[in-house]
């Protein structure tokens, strides 16, 4: 079996593709080793010491590590864990977790406004069509988190949480674009 690996915007990101389908539908975001515990994959990626991000796509992994860390040096022991979880056709998830799919409830989200159903429906349509397939590309992922008053809410995920470009995908990218075809938006902001 072969792992290839793709560089991210985010220096501290590798993306690695394994050949085969990770995530059959969503994603799913690892931010803290007690989140991993879900996922005996997660789990063994973090328990490398220097990861401190994992996220699950489509068709990859993205393996985020601390400052200071150097990929040469953690780079190999990730790919082992992969190669040895794809490779043994181990479960993605513990058994009996429904933790596989996408943003936990608990997380902030905004109420939208009735009235604003149809602004919301092409923001959202636009993110789906236009901005997650490009940020899967580098390895993570944005979920529309709400829409008040003219801006838009958006949560950075995978390789895009914590990159240096991510508030320049933001303000020139996604914000541009929303704005350019929904003149009801006015900013987009990272929670």
């Amino acid at each position: 079996m072969l792992i290839e690996t793709e560089l991210t915007p985010n220096p501290a990101t590798i993306k690695f593709l394994p050949g085969r389908t990770v995530m059959g539908a969503g994603t799913r975001d690892f931010a803290t080793p007690e989140e991993a515990e879900a996922s005996p994959l997660a789990d063994a990626l973090f328990r490398q010491g220097d990861v401190t991000g994992v996220f699950f796509g489509g068709d990859f992994i993205s393996v985020t590590i601390a400052p200071g860390s150097e990929w040469r040096d953690v780079k190999p022991d990730i790919l082992a864990t992969l190669l040895e979880h794809f490779s043994a056709d181990m479960p993605l998830f513990a058994s009996g977790s429904a933790l596989g799919i996408s943003v936990p409830d608990d997380e902030e989200q905004f109420s939208d406004d009735p009235a604003d159903a149809e602004i919301v429906e092409q923001i959202r349509d636009l993110i789906d069509t236009r901005v997650r397939p490009a940020v899967a590309n580098d390895g993570g992922d944005i979920v529309y988190r709400g829409f008040d008053k003219g801006t838009v809410y958006l949560k950075m995920q995978g390789a895009c949480a914590g990159c240096p470009s991510s508030s320049a995908t933001l303000k020139n990218g996604i914000e541009q674009l929303l704005k350019h075809y929904v003149p009801e938006v006015t900013e987009v902001r990272a929670v």
